[in-house]
């Protein structure tokens, strides 16, 4: 199934629960009301989103930081060649290894000599450091390099169908701001906080009443969107599978333009980092589109809009690994 054979309460829906699924009882009820439809019908056209792939989970997105949590985007370089020829064995030996650590969320094959990019998640940069340690001594991983987003500009993955130019005004970005990375720490969670977000990074059962059979509170989850401890409670999709087959991490050397890349509806995630040896560039922005041509385009408009420095680009060869983080 693709974006071009949903039907159009399909793709209303997704323009909707992507940014928040309604935090009601009867969520499908909820949606029904908005869009001039029943509840079996709706309930229906999201499990066939969910069922053929389009949607890889509905729940919630916790801010790590929020939680006392570390993350750190981590760069490093896997060879593929042996004796002169090509050879993925040890690509695939350490896809296996990552995808047995919970800890490692997003793990990425991209177009450059540093090729492998995963993101870590754990209670503080040591264990994150260890974390490391471990996938390089089990595998052929080498020259890595942890990297600290020192400045927030946009974390979105809400996809929309957008006009071919960039517009001023955001279309796929309902949740951007620049900040310091180094947010403050919610308050001590309850033992109760706690057990309702471990469940809330889970995908919600198959019912018409989703979160009382996933055995957690309305209230609560309200509460931790009050709180900002969750970003959002939505559908996460599979971009490909939803028409964005296109996809590339591009990388500014200047620490200039975050501001404008948060608000340009083809950027996802745009945040600055730290330089490294061979890698000069601070401004990374992941970029969607439906296909090769727009994303090329794309790229220069975004390029020319922050006052055309040099950059990078990575385009995602391989997806090794997508998950969500499990809390407590």
């Amino acid at each position: 199934m693709t974006k071009q054979s949903m039907t159009e309460l399909e793709q209303n829906l997704l323009a909707i629960i992507q940014d928040a699924f309604p935090l009601e009882k009867r969520p499908y009820k909820a949606l029904a009301e908005q869009l001039g439809s029943d509840e079996q019908t709706v309930f229906a056209a999201v499990e066939n989103l969910r069922n053929t792939g389009i949607i890889r989970r509905i729940g919630g997105i916790y801010d790590s930081k929020k939680l006392g949590f570390t993350s750190r985007l981590c760069a490093g370089k896997v060879p593929t060649v042996k004796n002169g020829a090509k050879d993925d064995s040890a690509l695939v030996k350490f896809a296996e290894i990552v995808n047995e650590i919970p800890a490692i969320t997003h793990n990425y094959v991209r177009s450059h000599e540093y090729n492998v990019w995963f993101t870590v998640i754990g209670e503080s940069e040591d264990v994150i450091c260890k974390i490391v340690d471990e996938v390089c001594s089990k595998t052929a991983l080498r020259d890595v390099h942890v990297l600290a987003a020192t400045k927030k500009f946009k974390i979105n993955t809400v996809m929309t169908q957008s006009p071919r130019r960039t517009s001023s005004k955001p279309v796929a970005d309902r949740e951007h701001s620049r900040q310091n990375i180094e947010n403050t720490v919610s308050k001590d969670l309850s033992l109760m906080d706690r057990s309702r977000i471990h469940v809330a990074c889970g995908d919600i059962p198959h019912t018409l009443t989703p979160y009382a059979d996933w055995g957690v509170s309305v209230d609560g989850l309200r509460e931790d969107l009050q709180q900002k401890r969750m970003r959002r409670l939505g559908a996460i999709l599979r971009h490909q599978n939803a028409g964005f087959a296109y996809n590339a991490m591009v990388c500014f050397d200047s620490a200039e333009g975050g501001d404008v890349l948060a608000n340009n509806p083809h950027v996802s995630h745009c945040y600055e980092r730290p330089v490294f040896e061979g890698f000069p560039y601070r401004l990374y922005a992941m970029m969607h589109a439906q296909s090769a041509e727009d994303l090329d385009l794309y790229i220069k408009e975004a390029a020319h809009s922050i006052g055309d420095p040099d950059y990078v680009i990575l385009n995602s060869i391989q997806e090794l690994k997508k998950t969500s983080y499990s809390f407590f």
